[in-house]
């Protein structure tokens, strides 16, 4: 498994591993919603965070994450490939090749975040809605 900088040509199969990831891990969130956030993460956040991606010996991406201004703003792996390390190998390598010592999780979101206090992060903080001001909270973690 290499780890990568996103090109912006992998932007499209980023969004298919963060679509078929979101409905394989995030069970609350509503259908309207998730249509709502696909053409703002497309069009808007994968630009603004520092994108790296895991792909494996094919060439073919697995998972990838995104790091702006220390945090960890996404994270997401290809529901075949889960279970398999890469998720930790992506947080490993933003917290030491891209200075992230934070991430926000939903709440809902258990294995999340049992995976992030696994790998050393602690829950320092809770918002009662998430970053488009939707009702799914958020705990905020550091390490």
């Amino acid at each position: 498994m290499n780890i990568e900088i996103v090109e912006k040509a992998d932007h499209l199969k980023l969004i298919e591993v963060w679509e078929a990831s979101v409905r394989a891990t995030h069970d609350f969130l509503a259908e309207d919603d998730l249509q709502e956030l696909k053409p703002l993460i497309l069009e808007q956040y994968f630009d603004a965070v520092d994108l790296r991606c895991a792909k494996n010996s094919n060439g073919e991406i697995q998972g990838f994450c995104g790091v702006h201004d220390g945090n960890i703003e996404m994270l997401f792996i290809s529901p075949d490939a889960r279970g398999k390390g890469i998720g930790a190998m992506l947080a490993a390598h933003a917290i030491k090749e891209q200075g992230a010592s934070k991430v926000d999780v939903n709440e809902q979101n258990e294995k999340a975040l049992g995976f992030y206090q696994h790998i050393g992060f602690k829950v320092i903080g809770r918002s009662p809605v998430d970053g488009q001001g939707k009702p799914y909270p958020l705990l905020h973690m550091a390490l």
